[in-house]
């Protein structure tokens, strides 16, 4: 037998057949070469089997620690005083929205602007207001969306 056979023998799924272990045995007898492909293969397995992923007692520790403070900060999520503490406040989301309509406002009186509008007309300023009509109704309803129980509670709704 060809030590390729004895190689793809090995090499297979695991489970080596009785007559095929004896026909290995018999070859790595007198094949010095694939006797220490055989004993690498052993101890590689070996290996991977004991010193691959090493026991580490603390790691489930670490693990539940870690799921301790993801579920400790989603019920600061929650919690009211979170727009307080870290989130975006009424009077930043009211100066935000300020900066947000002054910049867009103020676009009509630029240079570039007004001379865009005198050559194009009505088919460049149409689009120009609807675009900024769309971003002011969209940063309202997320800054309702995201203050609602807080501005029910103000206006008694």
């Amino acid at each position: 037998m060809t030590c390729s056979k004895i190689t793809d023998m090995i090499y297979e799924d695991g489970s080596i057949s009785l007559s095929n272990r004896f026909q290995i045995w018999a070859h790595t007898a007198f094949c010095p070469d694939c006797a220490k492909k055989i004993e690498r293969l052993e101890s590689a397995k070996e290996m991977l089997r004991e010193d691959f992923f090493p026991q580490t007692p603390e790691l489930e520790d670490l693990i539940m620690a870690r799921i301790a403070v993801i579920e400790n900060e989603e019920e600061s999520y929650e919690n009211p005083a979170y727009a307080a503490a870290g989130g975006l406040s009424t009077r930043g989301w009211v100066i935000a929205g300020f900066i947000i309509l002054v910049s867009l406002v103020t676009a009509y009186f630029g240079f570039d602007f007004q001379s865009l509008s005198n050559e194009l007309g009505a088919s460049f300023i149409l689009p120009v207001g609807i675009t900024v009509g769309i971003v002011v109704t969209s940063y309202g309803a997320f800054f309702i969306g995201s203050h609602l129980k807080e501005l029910s509670e103000r206006f008694g709704l």
